[in-house]
This record gives C-alpha cells, structure tokens and sequence, in this order.
C-alpha cells in the first residue's frame, strides 16, 4: 500500500515538474489530433480554435492573456483533446467504479 502512494506522489510531482501537456496539431477532422507536446514555461493553457472558411482546427500551447475571441482555451494536460472530458464526465467516471467496486 505504501508503494502505491509513493507512486502517486512520484506521478503528481513529475507531471508537476514537466509542465502543461497539450494536443498540438492542425487538421481537418479535430479526432485526427493526437499529437502531444509539452508547453514552453509561458504558456498556460491548451487551446483550439476553428478557422470555419477553411475547415481546419488547430490546437496547441497558448497563454491566458491570448485566450480571447475565436480561440477556445482550457485548463490542464490534454484538456483540447476532440472529445470533451468535463466534470460531469469525470464524475461519472468515478461513480461507475465506485459501483464496480461494492457491487
């Protein structure tokens, strides 16, 4: 049991460490996107942003003071990934296992 929590703290503080995570590309199809990169210190945030007359998306490392307009930023690793992954998604995640787990 106590490996497990040397491991969670290990995996917090390394995530810690490397800095924001975000999907980086530009494409036609948002779920094509699956390309990561680990953002430059100054950069905050995740970003997408769809250019509608040419129908490409483009995602990457943004910061918070340029999260303005058509650009759609979020907070945290991979949060602009093609499928939304929100609280209501996560807690259903963890009341599926809970269940998993007593039943």
């Amino acid at each position: 049991m106590m490996q497990l929590y040397g491991a969670l703290i290990l995996s917090v503080t390394l995530s810690a460490v490397c800095g924001l995570r975000c999907y980086t590309c530009t494409a036609a199809d948002p779920k094509s996107c699956i390309d990561t990169k680990a953002c430059a210190f100054a950069f905050d945030r995740c970003f997408s942003l769809k250019v509608v007359g040419l129908n490409v998306v483009t995602k990457g490392c943004q910061t918070s003071a340029l999260c303005v307009g058509p650009v759609s930023c979020c907070e945290g690793n991979l949060c602009n990934s093609a499928i939304p992954i929100g609280p209501s998604a996560i807690l259903l995640l963890v009341s599926s296992a809970i269940l998993n787990f007593f039943f």
